[in-house]
This record gives structure tokens, sequence and C-alpha cells, in this order.
């Protein structure tokens, strides 16, 4: 990796910190897409995502069908899009590290149960949108540019090669 693509993957790794849902969206064996909100593991971002999911769940084969996702992740001012492959990872050992009580909630059975597994998300891409201040600064961008009859400055975007 090149440092200018570590500079802009340690960005996307700053603008995820902290949230705790992502929206997974999966292609279908139909061809249309689902999307569905799923808890992000508290893991340092390296291009992957992790995610808990229940074996026999619609997440799982879709991902099992076709690996290609797209997971969006935002609140306040800022949004990130990742696209990449997903793949069923049913390691135990890793089930364990990344287990916590908020997955415990989902998944009683505990981490050791074959029915529960990872998906983990290996991004290619991402594009964010960061509006520094938030929901107030682009509130107020908008008037601002609703009365100069200029375009909104709607922050930061960037494009992102994460391969």
């Amino acid at each position: 990796m090149s440092d200018s693509t570590d500079d802009q993957t340690r960005r996307v790794a700053e603008l995820l910190k902290g949230e705790r849902f992502g929206f997974l969206t999966t292609v279908m064996k139909d061809g249309r897409l689902a999307s569905r909100p799923m808890t992000l593991q508290e893991v340092e971002f390296d291009g992957d995502l992790w995610f808990f999911a229940e074996r026999d769940s619609n997440p799982v084969r879709h991902v099992t069908d076709s690996p290609q996702v797209n997971v969006g992740v935002g609140s306040g001012g800022t949004w990130v899009s990742l696209s990449g492959d997903a793949v069923v990872v049913t390691d135990a050992a890793k089930k364990r590290e990344l287990w916590n009580s908020a997955v415990e909630a989902w998944f009683p059975q505990g981490p050791d149960d074959d029915g529960v597994v990872l998906l983990k998300v290996v991004a290619d891409s991402a594009e964010y949108w960061d509006s520094p201040g938030g929901r107030l600064a682009t509130a107020f961008s908008f008037v601002k540019a609703k009365v100069t009859g200029e375009r909104i400055d709607g922050g930061e975007n960037q494009k992102v090669d994460l391969s």
C-alpha cells in the first residue's frame, strides 16, 4: 500500500470510528438488492468490516450466492459507503475474539454455537462525505446557498481505493 493509500485508509477508519451500525446491502438470487441494519464489530478498520449473523439468515444466503456487498454507515454530517466482497467465516477463535455483550443479546447461544457465523466484508473501495460541524453546519450551508444563489458547500467528498 502506498503512503497515499495508507492515509486514505486511515481517513476512512477515522470516519468509521465509534459507528455502531451499518446497512449491509447484498444481492439476492434474482439480482435484486436487499439492505438491512447490522451491528459493526469494534475492530480497527484495515479495509475489513465484521458482522455476526445466523448461519441460516438471508444475509448469509445472499453472500453465499453472490459475494458482492455494500455497507453504508453514517450519522450527523458524515457518511461512508464501502463496496467489496463478503465471506462467511466460521472460525470459532475469531468469533470468541469479537464476542461482546451486545452480540450476546442477539445470540444468547454463545460464540461456539455452529448457528452463529461471521460475515467478513473485504472492502475494495469507499466513498465518504464529511461535513465538519454535522447537521447544524450543513443546515447553515444550505441556507447560505439559498440566500447567495451559490452551490451548497457539502463538505469533503472523496473516493478511496482500498485494494
